[in-house]
């Protein structure tokens, strides 16, 4: 009885460790830590997406963009505050992740901006979004959708149970 106890008790472990492992991806030397969204009201035409990169590799890298069967297309954008109006303007050029930096996407500041959505975005989802890097090539990552108005904080995500893993990104170059 005591040893099927112990079984039980580890396997909870493991699984709480593994569920707490599951959203962070790898491509190169980047690491994206825990994409995610917002759930949408059903005539959004327009979504945020959020999450962090951290450049563990001697050179910088460049987001240029990428691509979602859920959205026409999408871009990166910053917001920023002139004149007490919020201003979000595209990032021509992408978005520099510096060697040994790390880059945050957060509401309110730069984040990648899904454009003509094809149809809303529910809490829970898990949105697809393959993310183009300039020097690291492509890598498919999955948007946790989280509830409307959610902010930028940790703990305004816990409805996602997920946290850190690794994947292997693939080059398209």
């Amino acid at each position: 009885m005591r040893t099927l106890q112990f079984v039980f008790a580890l396997s909870l472990t493991l699984a709480a460790i593994v569920g707490a492992q599951a959203h962070s991806y790898r491509i190169g030397e980047i690491q994206i830590g825990h994409p995610w969204t917002r759930a949408t009201p059903p005539a959004a035409k327009v979504a945020g997406a959020f999450m962090s990169f951290t450049n563990e590799g001697g050179t910088a890298d460049r987001l240029l963009g990428g691509s979602s069967p859920i959205a026409e297309k999408v871009e990166i954008h910053t917001m920023e505050m002139t004149g007490g109006i919020m201003k979000m303007r595209p990032l021509g050029d992408g978005l520099e992740v510096p060697a040994g930096a790390k880059v945050e996407l957060a509401p309110g500041g730069i984040h990648v901006m899904l454009i003509g959505l094809k149809q809303p975005i529910v809490e829970g989802d898990r949105v697809p979004l393959t993310l183009t890097f300039e020097k690291g090539g492509d890598i498919e990552v999955e948007l946790a959708a989280d509830k409307m108005g959610a902010g930028g904080n940790a703990h305004d995500h816990a409805s996602h149970g997920h946290g850190e893993t690794k994947k292997q990104g693939h080059s398209t170059r």
